[in-house]
């Protein structure tokens, strides 16, 4: 074959290739999916303006609730379409449809769903991938788009295809306004750290303690300064407002371990049932500026952190922890008027930072919670019996219990219960509180002593039970 003959076949081989691109392309512009969407825009793709907006995937909820609200009044009647074919979780809605057109690679389909947890119990299906044609709240044509993505995280991402920027942004905003009113978030209990629930990376929803008053057993008078802080001045948060008055807040709950700190916070909470509760761990501690702003979104709030001592170290005997100056920041980010408590406990008031907790604004009440006296040990005693009679001598009980915690008490009861469960005895007597309390001291539970709030010095020192099996 000449070269004459060579440049011949390539030409004609080139005409076949572009004949039969042309024509491949073709049909897949024409493909249902660009149909479509570029039908319902009325523009090719290459003039379409694409606005998005990401979510951390424990908003993934909200806003698919915040979507179908949009539909609701902007499209009733609108289905949901999705995609199939190409790695969904990487590519892009644009790269998808121009995909489509090009080689024919990804199909109109159905959507894709996932189930996010909404509650400590409960559950609702969202999006996972999907789209649907609406119209913006001016009239113009849109597609909204809802999917779970990656990069380095996980998120949630809401697109919005138009054919005017003005169109698309007014669309995002309407979306994010109205995932903020429905947010279901919304007064539930979180813990901010590692997850338990579907399709949340960093919340766990908690339920809602009902503790009474009767339960919750501090000196007198503490309790109920504590509950006119938290929920007092949440019941007047408009007039206080119009007085201008502030109404952040923060409270320090200090005493040593097993004293009821913890028992407190859950009561606090329990008697603010509007409220959000944002429980901080140390494994959340690094997202405290984003807790805090969800805690301004979502009031009236209230965000605990416990044990702030290990964070919070008085710098002259520590390296200043980056996780201080977030604390500080994120509590001082918080307006006046804003109905957002800080709820704060620790073991080791003494060793907290000067500006944490002398700063207006920061800390504005400070409330110990030391061990149980007498009166306080009685009422302990008779509480954490529950529906048992006690017949012991609750007064020698009292005395035997000397320096102890609630949570010390808390224990040597259920064991009491259990002692008389075995018998088959109901009431609780001298015999089932001595042979327990004889128990507890024995040199083999000095660690659980100390970890109940109970004393742990050596035998020697460490004075016998007062109590006696009741003699015959």
């Amino acid at each position: 074959m000449d070269s004459h003959d060579a440049r011949a076949l390539a030409e004609g081989l080139r005409r076949v290739y572009d004949a039969v691109a042309e024509r491949v392309t073709e049909e897949n512009a024409a493909s249902p999916l660009a149909i479509k969407v570029t039908g319902h825009l009325g523009r090719p793709i290459g003039e379409v303006v694409v606005v998005e907006e990401k979510y951390r995937l424990f908003e993934h909820a909200a806003l698919q609730l915040a979507a179908d609200r949009y539909l609701s009044e902007h499209s009733p009647g609108a289905e949901w379409f999705g995609v199939v074919g190409s790695d969904r979780r990487w590519e892009s809605l644009i790269n998808m449809i121009t995909s489509a057109m090009k080689s024919g690679g990804v199909l109109l389909g159905r959507p894709d769903y996932a189930v996010a947890s909404i509650g400590p119990d409960d559950t609702m299906d969202v999006i996972q991938l999907g789209m649907v044609c609406t119209h913006a709240p001016d009239g113009t044509p849109v597609i909204l788009a809802v999917s779970n993505r990656e990069d380095y995280n996980k998120f949630a991402l809401l697109t919005v295809l138009a054919t005017e920027r003005g169109a698309a942004t007014a669309v995002r905003e309407e979306i994010d306004r109205l995932k903020d009113a429905l947010d279901p978030l919304r007064g539930q209990v979180v813990s901010f750290g590692f997850s338990e629930h579907r399709e949340n990376e960093l919340l766990t929803f908690i339920p809602r303690a009902g503790l009474g008053p009767e339960e919750v057993v501090l000196p007198e008078g503490r309790l109920e300064a504590l509950e006119d802080h938290v929920v007092g001045i949440g019941r007047e948060a408009d007039r206080l407002r119009e007085a201008g008055q502030h109404l952040r807040r923060g409270l320090l709950l200090y005493g040593p371990p097993g004293t009821g700190k913890t028992h407190t916070v859950r009561y606090l909470i329990g008697r603010r049932p509007e409220s959000t509760a944002i429980l901080m761990t140390a494994e959340g501690m690094s997202k405290i500026d984003f807790a805090v702003a969800l805690a301004r979104r979502l009031q009236p709030s209230i965000v605990v952190i416990e044990d702030v001592d290990l964070i919070a170290e008085d710098r002259s005997q520590f390296e200043t922890s980056p996780l201080l100056f977030a604390l500080l920041d994120a509590m001082d980010g918080v307006t006046g008027d804003a109905d957002v408590t800080f709820l704060l406990t620790t073991n080791r008031v003494e060793t907290l930072e000067a500006a944490l907790v002398q700063r207006p604004g920061r800390i504005d009440l400070a409330v110990e919670v030391p061990p149980p006296d007498a009166a306080a040990r009685d009422r302990l005693i008779r509480l954490y019996a529950r529906n048992r009679p006690v017949e012991a001598d609750v007064a020698a009980v009292v005395k035997a219990t000397e320096g102890v915690t609630a949570s010390f008490i808390k224990e040597l009861l259920r064991r009491v219960v259990l002692t008389a469960l075995r018998r088959d005895e109901h009431a609780l007597t001298d015999d089932h509180f001595a042979t327990v309390l004889t128990r507890m001291a024995d040199d083999g539970e000095s660690l659980t002593r100390a970890l109940l709030g109970g004393a742990a010095e050596p035998r020697e020192h460490r004075a016998k039970p007062r109590l006696e099996p009741p003699k015959c």
